[in-house]
């Protein structure tokens, strides 16, 4: 429900970049749905806006692991350079300046909402060939867990 809602925010966004979204059947997971709706449009317009020359093909997935879900969201955009994958979280930090519209805010968000549920998100991508972000979101009991310690 929060991809579709996102996808629904993104629409005009994704029709006008020739966007083609795909995604593996998603679980439930225990998280207030306007937080996963933020993160997935996050990552969904960052997608779209980092595409190069060509229409964005990205495809959103989960699987589950110990102790919760493993999302990804792979895209076939401009990539990063693996030097700043880190730096990409950083509030402000835009590696591409003025010549990319945005605030700089998006990704520093998305990795505090994911941190504040107990999860992590992090960047895998090359130069050139795309970018997949990753993000986990603990179960309810992984959750109830931390809370105790």
């Amino acid at each position: 429900m929060a991809l579709a809602k996102a996808l629904f925010n993104l629409q005009a966004a994704i029709e006008q970049a020739g966007a083609i979204i795909t995604s593996d059947p998603l679980p439930t997971v225990v998280a207030e749905e306007v937080v996963l709706i933020q993160v997935f449009q996050n990552l969904l317009s960052n997608s779209i806006k980092y595409r190069g020359d060509r229409n964005p093909k990205i495809h959103v997935s989960a699987e589950r692991e110990a102790g919760g879900w493993l999302f990804a969201v792979r895209d076939n955009g401009i990539g990063i350079d693996p030097e700043d994958t880190d730096r990409v979280f950083g509030m402000f930090k835009r590696l591409h300046g003025k010549e990319i519209p945005g605030t700089g805010i998006g990704l520093a968000l998305c990795r505090k909402v994911i941190e504040r549920k107990g999860g992590l998100i992090w960047v895998e991508s090359e130069l050139g060939r795309g970018s997949t972000f990753k993000f986990t979101i603990p179960t309810r009991r992984e959750t109830e867990l931390q809370r105790r310690d």
